[in-house]
């Protein structure tokens, strides 16, 4: 539980650093592939190429790809249509996906967690139910593709690894290697190169994303998975919402509609209680 706590502090920055000196300016694929291709730098040198089975290998690389590359891309692209502490509130639903998911592996199904969407829907349409339209809903969708993308990522992390002799800081690099590629390949298709950082704090901001958040950060929080049972995990998930948006009120965005992120905040933390509730 270590782990998770020391990374949620550290990332509930990242949120308000995107939102505030990213999104909008600097092109939401080439942000991943910087902070994707810093984060596998760091853990090159400690890659162990020789007596890793060439399973561990793919599934690693598998995984890397749908936690971090396809759910980067959905993610970054969200601050264009959402708020900080929108995006942050939205993620509430990651817990979910991790208990549907692990309820799909063990093959049982818990229809109260239905219930418990729908609720946090609820929560997430009171926070801008004046201003419901087109670019909310999508934005809300691409939060919740991130979720899912990151629920499974770490449901099979902790699958993969928890029994695994391997130490896990000799293999991760081939995590960051298939997000990689995957953000290797969006820039190249997707990328707007007219729309680069031209700032040192853009640069700084990207730095300090792939090194520390994205490189240090995943590593510590995939560990942390690996020790903890699946509902515990789940639990610290939503720790973040509440850390990234006093970091975020508190520094960056003190003219926020505390009202009705207090209600729609009220709502989802109905959802995430009753959500405890579950045996997973």
């Amino acid at each position: 539980m270590t782990y998770l706590f020391s990374v949620t502090l550290l990332w509930a920055f990242s949120f308000s650093l995107i939102g505030v000196y990213l999104a909008g300016q600097v092109d939401a694929w080439f942000s991943v592939l910087i902070r994707v291709a810093l984060a596998t730098l760091v853990f090159l040198p400690f890659l162990k190429l020789k007596h890793i089975p060439k399973a561990i290998i793919i599934k690693l690389m598998l995984i890397g790809a749908v936690q971090l590359g396809v759910m980067y891309s959905f993610y970054y692209h969200s601050f264009l249509y959402l708020s900080v502490p929108e995006v942050l509130l939205f993620t509430v639903m990651t817990p979910l996906y991790i208990a549907l998911l692990n309820d799909a592996l063990e093959r049982r199904f818990n229809p109260q967690s239905l219930f418990v969407a729908l609720l946090a829907i609820v929560g997430a349409i009171a926070i801008r139910y004046e201003g419901v339209d087109e670019n909310f809903i999508f934005g809300l969708l691409l939060v919740q593709a991130a979720n899912l993308c990151f629920a499974i990522g770490q449901v099979a992390y902790k699958r993969l690894m928890s029994n695994s002799v391997i130490p896990q800081k000799a293999v991760f690099g081939w995590f960051f290697i298939g997000a990689l590629i995957v953000a290797s390949i969006c820039f190249t298709l997707f990328g707007n190169t007219n729309k680069l950082p031209n700032t040192l704090t853009q640069w700084g901001v990207l730095v300090y994303l792939g090194t520390v958040a994205s490189g240090l950060g995943y590593f510590a929080w995939n560990k942390g998975a690996t020790l903890v049972n699946v509902g515990g995990l789940a639990v610290m998930n939503n720790l973040l919402i509440p850390a990234g948006i006093l970091v975020n009120v508190l520094i960056w965005n003190r003219d926020a509609d505390l009202l009705k992120l207090s209600v729609g905040g009220a709502i989802i933390l109905l959802a995430l209680l009753l959500n405890l509730e579950f045996k997973y």
